[in-house]
């Protein structure tokens, strides 16, 4: 029906003919469907489909969309020419349709058609046209059409093993015994009793055992894991398998550490995923159920050593497989192997005996870390196998945190310092090696310093030159020689060794810092940092190299961690060839004639630096912890090692005692 419209537009009268209502067009409706499909509103979707159950619809597509992880999902179509369409009072319109997405198992795409139909319907006496989708469930996958379902099967992928430089496992999969439970194989009058007997077994609680049994996934006749053992002989637990018939084992794959806790805090541990961390990282990789690394190694190169899961979506009717629809192959994790020497870091590891402290060793000229040991440790088998509350709870509590990361720490290097603060000197011309300096007494201070003083161990019988300095490991030397050079000088020689700067290594290690707030303008500051006090901190891997520059022609190697890595050059030019045979000499003349003689031994040619840094916070106290350090190498240069000691105080012979241990390391390792 049309009406007639008068327009007036000046002496002219237009007779216009004008439809009561514009009629939809399926391209439009159509339009509408598809971006409701591309944002997965399925409910204003199934408002657009014809004769379809919304089960059927709304919560398949959900169902299927959820389990499969949709994403980047792109639905786009043709329109036909007009040419080659009936006319316009055709009840039904076929579109060219393409779906593209994302999944669990890789892009998906694939192209159908799919068809408008046009309905009418009389409202008020005026007719009403909308056009729907002729749904089926070919369009969710064209494998779908003829009434199959949707089927997921995932393959898990190994986890990449670390390993040393020699081929020795740090972090391998083997083979655990899983013990568990089935619930149908408790007995109906009993089952409390074989519970708490089971309980006491596996050093568990009856609230442990229920927990477990009442998950959701599990059914009467399910196996269900309680705890995971390496070995079943231990505490009769083969024994107890065959005796009580709900107690069931099985063999598995874990994650082991062959070397416990002397790689500890090198490698971590990996352990069920927190809350926490699941809020943090990829949901379409991770789940609440799966394994995570955590501290060292297993955190650092997670995304490496994880793999990706394997996932293929299939359709299935009647129990049968009709077709693939997507695969994405397993990618099991990458092997990692490294520079650590095992034989090293066992060897430095057993000599701190337990005592708080840090150890690394690297080649001074290949830059490959061979040792990286933190004292005391924990065992990281324990967080696969079970870690008790009581555990957990000495651990934290231990004094000597057995938790901390030392070799991820710095700390003041005292006199272990010295050479760089002569490498400084000697490059900047400031320090005459051969020139001596009178000094009387055990202290000495500025006129304008107060009642603040530097002390020395032991006074000199003649004026001290650079190699007696290092010899006796003089403080009042040093001092002086720190004032000497300045501090802008000082400041500039530190940042050439890398201080307040991120050390180009793949395990991430604290900066290196000279002071609080990055200065030293403060005289007393600057003397105290010319000997390794003060407000300095270093880390030990960061020393052992630093020692580099008197054994490779004045460069300061670049530390590697991994095997395939390309070593070489941190920083250049440090000292000059002649400067640094000056520094040797003094080195090995601290272990035949100095302060590190106790620990020198016949069988092997050793030089280094003994150092003791006092933490006391002014020098008012009287007594104050100490922490001992030794740096130190054999005459073929095979490796330099740094040990840190915490607490010496006690000991005999002072950072001798740390001297001992590393020249005593070096010799079992030649």
């Amino acid at each position: 029906m049309k009406k007639i419209v008068f327009i007036c537009i000046g002496l002219f009268l237009l007779l216009v003919g004008c439809s009561n209502d514009e009629e939809v067009q399926p391209e439009e409706r159509l339009q509408e469907y598809t971006d409701h499909w591309k944002s997965q509103d399925f409910e204003s979707m199934y408002e657009m489909v014809q004769d379809v159950e919304k089960e059927r619809f709304v919560d398949r597509y959900q169902k299927i969309y959820n389990d499969i992880g949709v994403r980047n999902l792109s639905v786009s179509f043709e329109t036909p020419d007009s040419e080659n369409t009936d006319n316009e009072d055709k009840q039904k319109k076929t579109f060219p349709l393409t779906v593209e997405m994302e999944t669990l198992a890789g892009p998906i795409s694939f192209e159908s058609n799919i068809e408008m139909v046009k309905q009418e319907e009389t409202v008020d006496g005026e007719s009403k046209v909308d056009w729907l989708v002729n749904w089926h469930p070919g369009l969710i996958f064209p494998e779908l059409e003829n009434g199959a379902d949707v089927g997921m099967e995932t393959v898990q992928p190994v986890r990449g093993e670390i390993f040393d430089r020699n081929g020795e496992g740090l972090a391998v999969n083997g083979s655990v015994y899983e013990l568990g439970v089935v619930q149908d194989y408790f007995s109906e009058e009993n089952a409390d009793q074989e519970k708490q007997e089971i309980a006491d077994i596996l050093d568990i609680t009856v609230e442990d055992i229920d927990q477990a049994l009442n998950q959701n996934w599990v059914r009467p006749t399910d196996f269900v894991p309680l705890k995971v053992v390496q070995n079943l002989e231990e505490n009769d637990l083969a024994e107890a398998v065959d005796a009580m018939r709900p107690l069931l084992s099985q063999t598995t794959t874990e994650r082991l550490y062959p070397y416990s806790e002397v790689t500890a805090h090198l490698t971590g541990y990996i352990a069920p995923i927190t809350a926490e961390k699941l809020e943090e990282v990829d949901e379409t990789i991770y789940s609440e159920n799966d394994m995570i690394g955590q501290r060292g190694l297993e955190e650092l190169f997670e995304e490496r050593l994880r793999g990706e899961e394997g996932v293929r979506l299939y359709a299935e009717k009647d129990d049968d497989e009709i077709a693939t629809i997507a695969e994405k192959e397993v990618q099991n994790g990458e092997d990692i192997t490294l520079t650590i020497d095992i034989n090293v870091q066992e060897r430095l590891f057993t000599s701190l005996e337990g005592d708080a402290g840090t150890a690394t060793a690297i080649h001074p000229t290949t830059g490959d870390t061979l040792a990286l040991v933190s004292s005391p440790a924990f065992d990281p088998n324990a967080f696969i196998f079970g870690l008790s509350q009581d555990q957990w709870n000495e651990w934290q509590e231990d004094p000597q945190n057995p938790l901390l990361n030392r070799f991820a720490s710095t700390f003041a290097p005292g006199s272990a310092f010295k050479p760089i603060t002569s490498a400084i000197g000697l490059t900047d011309g400031s320090l005459d090696p051969d020139a001596g300096r009178s000094i009387e007494g055990l202290t000495w201070q500025q006129d304008d310093w107060g009642n603040y003083e530097v002390t020395r161990v032991s006074e000199s019988s003649g004026p001290v030159d650079l190699t007696d300095a290092l010899v006796r490991s003089d403080n009042i030397y040093f001092a002086q020689t720190g004032l000497e050079i300045g501090s802008e000088t000082m400041m500039t020689g530190l940042k050439n060794f890398g201080f307040d700067e991120e050390i180009p290594f793949t395990y991430p290690l604290p900066t290196s810092t000279i002071s609080s707030d990055g200065s030293l303008d403060d005289e007393v500051l600057l003397a105290d940092t010319s000997y390794g006090q003060g407000e300095l901190q270093m880390s030990a891997l960061h020393l052992a190299a630093s020692y580099s520059i008197f054994l490779n022609e004045g460069n300061l190697v670049q530390p590697i961690l991994e095997k395939d890595e390309d070593g070489g050059t941190w920083k250049e030019n440090l000292i000059s060839n002649d400067h640094a045979a000056i520094i040797r000499d003094a080195l090995r003349k601290v272990m035949t004639e100095g302060t590190g003689s106790s620990a020198n031994i016949s069988s092997v040619e050793i030089s280094g630096k003994t150092g003791t840094a006092e933490l006391k916070q002014s020098q008012d106290v009287e007594d104050g912890e100490e922490n001992g350090w030794f740096v130190g190498y054999p005459d073929g240069h095979s490796m330099i090692i740094s040990m840190m000691v915490e607490n010496i105080e006690g000991q005999d012979h002072g950072s001798a005692y740390v001297a001992e241990k590393v020249t005593q390391s070096i010799a079992d390792l030649e």
